[in-house]
């Protein structure tokens, strides 16, 4: 087997972590709504939440892929009214998170300081299978399998801005020099 090739290098591999999960058996567009919702979050909230969601007490928001998604009031926090608790997915990307932490503890980084820094999820090849019809038809029967990325980065301590002149100021002293 090949070694797995990501579509995104990390900014800084030495402060990174990546995990990833080829042809895996869950649906792509439950996949890819709940790996969405955990983009961006540090990994200790992304944990929790899944399984927030696994316990019903928290639901993933569904954007793009939501024909025929019902409407719960756990979504109302996303700014969205269309939420579900795909269980097999969000088992899934759980598995994939800690397998980034053991990675990342391999690594000998900060897992408290851990952001999901990029997600992907892609579709992988369907599986044929065969449902017999009526009438002696046969019809495909085929599942649509995902490929997630996950790329974890150590976030570095936020570095103040420095205080600058109001711009007032500055335009005030730059109608000096001219004037002078």
């Amino acid at each position: 087997m090949t070694k797995p090739v990501y579509s995104k290098t990390p900014s800084n591999p030495e402060k990174s972590c990546k995990s990833r999960g080829s042809n895996l058996r869950i649906h792509f567009k439950n996949t890819r709504e709940s790996a969405m919702a955990i983009k961006g979050m540090l990994l200790t909230r992304a944990k929790a939440y899944l399984n927030n969601v696994l316990a019903h007490r928290e639901c993933i928001p569904f954007r793009r892929f939501k024909g025929g998604v019902g409407r719960t009031g756990q979504a109302k926090i996303f700014g969205t009214s269309q939420g579900r608790w795909p269980k097999k997915s969000v088992e899934h990307i759980l598995s994939l998170l800690q397998n980034a932490e053991a990675n990342a503890e391999a690594k000998g980084l900060n897992v408290q300081k851990l952001k999901i820094a990029h997600v992907q999820v892609q579709r992988a090849q369907q599986q044929r299978r065969r449902t017999y019809r009526a009438h002696g038809r046969i019809n495909p029967y085929m599942c649509s399998p995902s490929t997630v990325e996950f790329i974890l980065t150590e976030v570095e301590k936020a570095v103040p801005k420095p205080a600058e002149e109001s711009t007032q100021k500055k335009k005030s002293v730059a109608t000096q020099e001219i004037s002078a």
